[in-house]
């Protein structure tokens, strides 16, 4: 019979597996006990995002993420009862991953509830690096890595990864009311929020939404540089992720920046055979674990 904890990440697996959709191709390629552990933070920036996204009343929200806080700053006092929480806590005592990390997650994914526009990309960035990069931080301590410069390199590759997210949900985003692209930009490139509400895409579009493609490719190039520094095991999970997004913006760029007409995005067999080709050429001989 299974146990609590097996039946908690079991919970966390099914969520991955049911909504993760380009991740979870990732996640298969990990040893099964890191891969229980990406499951768990998964359902955890899930929970959180559902929260944000879903239709509640607006003092539900705060109420929720109040809630979240509280399981999170009693990691060390006890065992957590929710499914979720036990996973995401034995995970973080397995692989030493702050509690802090998880605090930083909601406090961008609460930043949606009040932040609808962005003034400039520092602001866009402190953003993107609550929301993608501290999961990227989380992640490396769950693959394990030889150099510190794996933090510096994972930070870059959740932003491009989340730049890429927000390019290809302008439309969604702003029927939420949310436009994340930073307003000095669009002031630059000529091209006004009423237009990109309206779905207009001209030549002013066209050149704001290269200017941002070519932007989230250097952080895609950074993050390149992650891969190397990793536990072999764990180097064909972030490679895929890297892989399926890169190609997410290269879509993007093959529509002629057309992200209105219809959702960008790569099919159940195009995620399978991208995933498998990166993994394949991920796998190397297993090598000693560095950190782990």
């Amino acid at each position: 019979m299974a146990t609590t904890l097996e039946l908690a990440y079991e919970h966390c697996r099914h969520v991955a597996k049911e909504q993760a959709r380009n991740f979870y191709y990732a996640f298969r390629t990990l040893p099964a006990h890191k891969r229980r552990a990406i499951y768990a933070v998964y359902a955890f920036c899930r929970y959180c995002d559902d929260i944000a996204d879903e239709p509640l009343p607006a003092d539900e929200r705060p109420r929720r993420f109040g809630l979240v806080r509280e399981m999170l700053s009693s990691f060390d006092s006890g065992d957590a009862a929710d499914p979720l929480f036990a996973a995401l806590q034995d995970a973080s005592r397995t692989f030493e991953i702050p509690a802090s990390y998880y605090s930083e997650i909601v406090d961008g994914v609460e930043m949606d509830l009040t932040w609808t526009r962005f003034r400039d990309f520092d602001e866009l960035r402190a953003y993107c690096y609550k929301v993608a990069s501290v999961v990227g931080l989380i992640c490396v301590e769950i693959f394990g890595y030889k150099d510190a410069r794996a933090r510096e390199y994972a930070v870059d590759l959740g932003i491009a990864m989340q730049l890429t997210n927000i390019l290809r949900d302008i439309r969604e985003d702003a029927d939420r009311g949310r436009i994340y692209i930073p307003q000095d930009e669009l002031e630059r490139f000529g091209y006004s929020e009423a237009e990109l509400t309206d779905g207009v895409v001209n030549n002013a579009f066209r050149a704001l939404m290269e200017f941002q493609v070519a932007r989230a490719r250097r952080y895609f190039d950074n993050g390149a540089r992650l891969m190397p520094l990793l536990s072999p095991d764990s180097r064909a999970c972030p490679a895929v992720l890297r892989g399926l997004y890169r190609t997410l913006l290269d879509r993007i760029e093959a529509a002629g920046y057309d992200v209105f007409g219809r959702r960008i995005r790569l099919s159940s067999a195009e995620k399978f055979f991208l995933a498998a080709r990166i993994w394949v050429s991920n796998a190397v001989p297993a090598l000693p674990i560095l950190r782990r």
